[in-house]
């Protein structure tokens, strides 16, 4: 059972309650095991305390007599504490020694062997658990499921000599509660077997129905149920007080194995009740059997709970005394089957929940306790429902009685109404216009924020609550209900403690038979929160279209610089000899143009200058760097500034900058067509890549730092001479760089593919693009494809087609980098 607040089962949110009773169950049997062992340690010093009393010997010499009386008997070491202990006499200390194991007898000494299996070791069970054991109800329960069915027995009744002659039922098992309370006291009536039995201090064997009926009255004899009985007294040497009696079903005697068994259980149970007396707890055990008859035929489900306390006093469970029929747990055990277990075995969940320290403050402070509704799952036929409950917590005596009451179908659509009104923060509301009577549920008050004790105000002057700019709109929807019926469905606003709120009415009329409206319902919602949401949303649209438009107009700005900037032929180029194919992939779709940059021009002199550069960053700003340092760079070497002595100037230029913090890499490269010799410089970039005779190599790097790293930058130059057949890769670090590794592994993947054989028929660059590039990149890619034209290479169709675009490569030449001299 829980207590929380009634809610529909969300998918997957109903815990497994079987699952959490079994592991409750197994904390409470290793918790009664340990129990049961400190109880069995209890049982042994009081015995070995009463062999040290008698015979004045040491704790281990008793613990020896004990042991050595117990091999004796053929009894285990707790059957022969409980025989000491039941045994005892003030004015006798000394402890018998056992008879011979071969003397039989109606009513053997209580030190006489017990008998050997198979009832030895129901003996040895039996013993154990006598330590579990709180009184004579428990005892006769315990000794009912303890006895072999080989007994036969199929009822307990333990009866305690009373002061008067008369006798008092003080504990029984497997009996109704009719003969319970027909027999729960006796007279001192003459003829009767359990009285006979302690007055001889013998047990008696009634055996024979009829026979048995001439000399006894017969407890229990008004249905013939009970063919056989035993009565067995519990002496220790004295007169019995106590009497148990074994009730069978079955016709027969008495086997000799069967009796000698049942003398000695009786024997073991002296213990136990010279321990806790015979008399039960008056107020908790005549409130258990008050009204456990009457919980079994009462409707609902109800239970009586006994509190459990620990060492400390504090309550840590209650047991279950009695239960009604429709009481059922987690698991689907109900009545009687509940009886005896534990409450939180039965309801696990229950101790973090209310429920449960509503129990405990009842319990003290006698105050009933009682729950809101709540969702309750319970298994009917195997199968989970789900109803409405509510919990109410009573004391009885030292006892609580809790009860689960059901609510009925108008109950539960009263709950779930007023749940809907809750959840959707809604009132209804009806006004009479003839009385003038005016109804409002509890949350339209709550709504207007309006106190109750104010009451419901008339439908007119509904508007007047209104702020003063909504209350036009208001008064006119009223005005449509009350004279035209018309239906309305009206925004307004209310001011409250909390501010504005945003409200909603819905009302329609309700006429009589001539039209006349005579009546008006409808109900009040709050749609702060979903107003508040929607002006959330336009400001977020509009600051989205405001964004939107920008990055418009920032792509339109880029992709005029690309034009400007860096425009990308439509074939490769010609320069010095050289074949060079160019790719410029930026990272961001839709933008044009990035960070990264290429230069491919003729010189003056007849020599080619390749520049590949990359500035951090992606934008208009990066393109603003972009274009500085590329021009920069090509009018310093164009007007005769070495490779070096330009790059120092750049790194000058770009630390002088309306950025200080930028910076850049870049690769420069002139080669003189005449001597095929490459002279090159770098600034923080990776090294060009030369393949040569199908192997690739990368070109060992010159000294030289990132742009912009510093004032009095120090850069150095490399050569290499080109040969026929020559290919020379200048890239940007977006073809070899991939987040999850080291540059080094992509600078081996790029020479490993531009050293592969040639597939297919596309150009080579388009094939290296193909197996490097991945579909989502972080960064631009710039590639400058150089080969050097193999001998013969060139055929008279290739000649001819370049004379043919030899002006429309001379005007890009100009449109990129203004007139190339030749």
């Amino acid at each position: 059972m829980t207590s929380e607040a009634a809610r529909p089962p969300e998918p997957g949110a109903v815990p497994d309650l079987a699952a959490l009773t079994k592991v409750v169950a197994r904390q409470r049997a290793e918790l009664d095991r340990l129990r049961e062992a400190a109880a069995a340690s209890v049982v042994l010093e009081r015995a070995k305390g009463a062999v040290m009393a008698r015979t004045g010997c040491s704790s281990e010499a008793a613990q020896e007599e004990l042991q050595q009386r117990a091999e004796d008997g053929r009894r285990t070491l707790l059957e022969e504490c409980w025989i000491i202990l039941g045994g005892l006499r003030p004015q006798d200390p000394a402890v018998p020694k056992p008879p011979p194991a071969d003397a039989v007898t109606d009513s053997p000494p209580r030190s006489a062997p017990l008998p050997a299996e198979p009832y030895g070791a129901a003996l040895a069970r039996f013993g154990r658990a006598l330590v579990r054991v709180g009184g004579p109800q428990d005892l006769a329960r315990c000794l009912l499921d303890h006895l072999p069915p080989d007994t036969g027995a199929d009822a307990v009744l333990i009866f305690a000599r009373q002061p008067a002659g008369g006798l008092e039922l003080v504990g029984h098992a497997g009996v109704d509660d009719l003969l319970v309370q027909q027999w729960s006291r006796v007279p001192p009536l003459t003829g009767l077997a359990a009285l006979a039995a302690l007055d001889a201090g013998e047990a008696r064997w009634l055996e024979d129905l009829d026979e048995d009926r001439r000399h006894y009255v017969l407890i229990g004899d008004s249905s013939d149920q009970w063919r056989t009985r035993a009565w067995l007294p519990v002496t220790d040497g004295r007169p019995a007080d106590v009497v148990i009696g074994v009730l069978r079903r079955r016709e027969g005697p008495f086997s000799p194995e069967v009796r000698r068994h049942l003398l000695a259980a009786a024997r073991l149970c002296a213990g136990p009740l010279r321990m806790f007396g015979v008399r039960q707890d008056g107020t908790v055990g005549a409130a258990t059997e008050a009204v456990r008859t009457v919980f079994e035929r009462l409707p609902g489900a109800a239970v009586l709970l006994i509190p459990l306390r620990g060492p400390s006093g504090d309550v840590e469970d209650f047991r279950v005394d009695a239960a009604t029929a429709d009481a059922s747990d987690a698991v689907g055990r109900s009545g009687r089957e509940l009886v005896g277990l534990r409450f939180l075995e039965c309801w696990p969940a229950t101790a973090e929940e209310p429920l449960w320290q509503g129990c405990l403050n009842t319990l003290d402070s006698g105050r009933p306790y009682e729950s809101e509704p709540f969702a309750r799952q319970h298994i009917v036929a195997g199968v989970a429902e789900l109803a409405t409950y509510s919990t109410r917590v009573a004391r009885l005596g030292d006892g609580l009685v809790v009860n689960w009451n059901r609510h009925d179908p108008s109950d539960r659509q009263e709950q779930r109404l007023a749940d809907v009104q809750r959840l959707g923060n809604l009132g209804w509301a009806n006004w009479h216009l003839v009385s003038g009577e005016v109804n409002w549920s509890s949350q339209v008050f709550a709504i207007f924020d309006r106190d109750p004790a104010r009451g419901a105000v008339p439908l007119e002057g509904l508007p007047g609550l209104a702020l003063p700019e909504d209350q036009p709109a208001l008064a006119r929807a009223v005005a449509g209900l009350t004279r035209e019926g018309r239906p309305c469905d009206v925004p307004f606003r209310v001011a409250a403690r909390d501010g504005i709120r945003h409200l909603r009415a819905v009302a329609e009329a309700v006429p009589d038979d001539r039209g006349t409206p005579v009546e008006v319902h409808g109900f009040v919602q709050d749609v702060t929160a979903q107003r508040s949401a929607e002006l959330a949303l336009v400001v977020s649209e509009r600051a989205v279209l405001t964004q939107h438009g920008a990055l418009q107009a920032e792509r339109t700005v880029a992709a005029r610089l690309q034009d400007a900037l860096l425009p990308l032929p439509k074939q490769p180029l010609r320069l010095a000899g050289l074949r060079v194919d160019i790719a410029y992939l930026p990272a961001q779709s839709g933008l044009n143009v990035g960070g990264d940059w290429f230069s491919a021009i003729e010189l003056p002199d007849g020599d080619a200058l390749f520049v590949v550069g990359d500035v951090a960053g992606h934008g208009v700003d990066a393109v603003a760097a972009m274009a500085l340092l590329r021009f920069t760079a090509k009018g310093m070497v164009i007007t005769g500034s070495s490779l070096t002595g330009a790059l120092g100037r750049l790194n000058a230029l770009l630390l002088h900058s309306r950025d200080p913090h930028g910076s850049a890499t870049m690769v420069l490269a002139r080669y003189n067509p005449r001597e095929r010799r490459l002279v090159w410089a770098q600034a923080g970039h990776p090294p060009p890549l030369l393949v040569r005779d199908g192997k690739a190599r990368f070109l060992d790097r010159p000294f030289g730092i990132l742009l912009g790293a510093g004032d009095g930058a120090r850069y150095e130059e490399a050569e290499c001479r080109l040969a026929p057949g020559d290919r020379l890769v200048l890239y940007t670090d977006g073809l070899v760089e991939r987040p999850s590794e080291s540059i080094d592994h992509g600078l081996d993947r790029l020479a490993h593919a531009a050293a592969g054989p040639r597939e297919g028929g596309s150009a080579p660059l388009d094939r290296l693009l193909g197996a490097l590039l991945e579909p989502e990149r972080r960064d631009d890619v710039c590639v400058l494809d150089i080969r050097v034209p193999a001998e013969g290479e060139q055929t008279e169709d290739e000649q001819t087609e370049d004379e043919q675009s030899e002006d429309e490569q001379s005007e890009v030449g100009q449109s990129e980098d203004g007139p190339a001299a030749r």
